[in-house]
């Protein structure tokens, strides 16, 4: 009798989970480490072996990666299409409502999301699976509380755009297609952390799939609700936000189903309520972080490649600082940028060689193909830059530094690159050139100290510093369940001693 009182005492710190099905990516981590700690092997030879072995992993993630966001960022892309086939003033109306209200929200719950991508990549990395599932929950909640304010931004867009000097027809216009995106803030305070728990676990084919399929519906809905139904700019933005909740829905449920999300998804727990505020802290420094960022990415679609860099950037070096591997996490971080880098070139390449005939996918208008032609050498200078700063970005998630970039972002954007673009566009009178100019000047500031800080980096410490801050996480989660426990082995000692 002693010994199984002793047994029901016994306190459960962290509920015992098999290791995924994934943990394929564990054991490729531990490979990469033991390669490049080899010093008898020749620098070349590690340097080939540690090469190859970092692509793979890195392609088996940004591939997928890249591919969804293209794909998400597509479906607002097409619904801008359907809308410049209306006429110029719903074009007009549209683009503002995405690119000026719309793409703050993105941004912010982009960036709020990011606190996961953090929290998940070192948690997954340290093999305490369990911590997952608490990190998403807590996430969806604190994003869904600051949809709320977001909701009032909306239906305050049409003031808004008038006080910024907008003309009534077009933010009028304008505000019936934000309208219709209300219901697309409550998916991405749910989808973005889902897709950072995915991520986390190097899961990211299934939501390429998912945002396949779903635009592939898209497409069809709106032209059938555009011009069958005749339901115009509301009907557009409407079945754009009905397309991101099917991209919610769908995830989610793989989330329900999959034997890979089975030890990091064990239901939903009350332990998601408690620590609240201090993943608040993490996620306003990550909104502020990422927000700044995803709004300058004026460059749309081509920018999305380099988010998934981000995220790649971000889980692979999240990962190997919670298994230990600081070597791992310094080369992983170089690999991902050249990547990156060359991609980059490629693409401000092809975007000068098309500079004359990009506009006409969106319109006809030949006033507007001259001014894109004129832009599209900034645009290949930002791409270039775009190659580098998200990707750094990324590793500052990766390594918890959203606080430190947040303030750097601020500084580059609105100390510098704001106020020399609104000299060169409004005192020189450059216009849309002078301030592109000043926005460029402003990411070459950001990238640059970001180059400086990654290259100073102490990976060891990092790996400490990760290792504290799961320290910290797993007590709130812990804690409840020693109580739950002890709760548990006081009512079996009773049971039995009647």
């Amino acid at each position: 009798m002693g010994s199984q009182t002793n047994e029901l005492h016994q306190p459960i710190l962290q509920p015992t989970t098999p290791p995924p099905p994934s943990t394929g990516a564990h054991s490729s981590s531990t490979e990469l480490e033991n390669i490049l700690s080899d010093t008898q092997l020749p620098f070349s030879t590690r340097l080939r072996l540690a090469g190859w072995l970092e692509l793979k992993l890195l392609f088996r993630f940004a591939g997928p990666a890249v591919m969804m966001y293209l794909i998400n960022n597509a479906m607002s892309l097409s619904t801008r299409i359907f809308a410049g086939h209306l006429g110029n003033l719903e074009l007009a109306a549209a683009t503002l409502g995405n690119s000026g209200i719309q793409l703050f929200v993105y941004g912010l719950m982009l960036g709020m999301g990011s606190a996961v991508e953090t929290l998940c990549g070192q948690a997954y990395g340290a093999y305490k699976y369990e911590m997952l599932g608490v990190y998403l929950q807590r996430a969806m909640l604190v994003l869904t509380l600051t949809g709320i304010p977001m909701t009032v931004i909306y239906l305050l867009s049409k003031k808004i755009l008038l006080l910024l000097g907008e003309s009534t027809a077009v933010a009028s216009e304008a505000a019936i297609f934000v309208y219709g995106l209300i219901p697309q803030i409550f998916a991405y305070a749910i989808n973005f952390p889902i897709q950072k728990f995915l991520q986390s676990q190097s899961i990211v084919a299934p939501s390429a799939y998912i945002s396949a399929s779903t635009l592939v519906l898209h497409l069809v809905l709106s032209w059938v609700v555009v011009f069958k139904f005749g339901l115009g700019l509301l009907g557009a933005s409407l079945v754009l936000s009905l397309s991101w909740w099917i991209i919610v829905g769908a995830q989610f449920i793989y989330i329900l189903v999959s034997d890979k999300c089975k030890a990091t998804w064990t239901g939903f727990r009350m332990e998601a309520f408690s620590g609240l505020w201090g993943f608040v802290k993490l996620s306003a420094a990550s909104a502020v972080m990422l927000c700044l960022e995803t709004c300058m990415g004026i460059n749309g679609i081509l920018f999305m490649v380099s988010v998934g860099f981000n995220a790649a950037a971000s889980v692979r070096v999240g990962n190997e600082l919670g298994a230990g591997n600081p070597k791992s996490a310094a080369f992983s971080v170089v690999i991902v940028n050249l990547v990156s880098f060359i991609i980059a070139v490629v693409e401000a390449m092809v975007v000068l060689s098309l500079r004359n005939v990009i506009s006409y996918a969106f319109t006809s208008g030949e006033t507007v193909a001259k001014a894109v032609s004129e832009l599209c050498p900034f645009l290949a200078v930002t791409l270039i830059l775009n190659g580098i700063q998200p990707v750094l970005s990324g590793v500052a998630v990766g390594c918890g530094w959203q606080a430190f970039v947040a303030y750097v972002n601020v500084g580059c954007y609105y100390f510098v690159g704001l106020p020399i673009g609104c000299v060169l566009g409004f005192k020189f009178d450059l216009g849309a050139k002078g301030i592109w100019s000043g926005m460029i000047g402003g990411t070459v500031m950001q990238t640059s100290i970001l180059i400086w800080a990654t290259n100073r980096t102490d990976w060891n410490k990092e790996v400490e510093k990760a290792k504290m801050r799961l320290d910290k996480w797993d007590d709130i989660v812990t804690q409840p369940l020693l109580k739950d426990s002890i709760d548990a082995g006081e009512a079996g000692i009773n049971g039995a001693s009647h």
